[in-house]
């Protein structure tokens, strides 16, 4: 295909890229509400949603770099869609917390809206510094102690 060929199909390189958010989000997401169905207790949903979102990215490597670079700048091409995402990701982390905290299993006394930014920033650290590394390791083994992380904490209760 030469190169303008491309140019019949999208505007220009910015919609290329917003298009790409746009596809791959769906796809994503389907992804996502299908592994969080899968499992019977919120704990597992979350387990689930954390494995599934690792995997995601392991999968896809050049997608997790174009996600990660886009997300991480102050003027992002694709704001809309980020936004978005962001926003399908928190209510599906609010949606396992507050049925955690119907079932008893998570905490009724969190600001559910800080849990979903912690959640989803811990997650995003994980997978920048994966990308990073110059170690080569699976990614989605960080899931469990991820999980573990965000439910039991870092402090000792006496």
């Amino acid at each position: 295909m030469a190169d303008g060929t491309i140019y019949l199909y999208f505007k220009n390189k910015d919609d290329i890229l917003v298009q790409f958010f746009n596809y791959r989000t769906k796809q994503v997401f389907d992804g996502f509400r299908a592994a969080v169905d899968q499992a019977d207790n919120s704990l597992d949903k979350l387990r689930n949603l954390i494995r599934r979102h690792l995997m995601e990215f392991q999968q896809d490597r050049n997608m997790a770099v174009v996600y990660q670079v886009e997300t991480h700048q102050s003027s992002r091409l694709a704001e809309e869609q980020i936004r978005e995402m962001a926003k399908m990701y928190q209510d599906l982390v609010s949606e396992i917390v507050e049925t955690g905290q119907q079932e008893g299993s998570i905490r009724k006394d969190l600001y559910v809206s800080l849990v979903k930014r912690f959640i989803l920033g811990a997650v995003d650290e994980v997978i920048n510094t994966w990308l990073h590394s110059d170690k080569h390791y699976d990614l989605v083994t960080m899931a469990d102690p991820l999980v573990d992380l965000f439910i039991r904490g870092i402090g000792t209760m006496d």
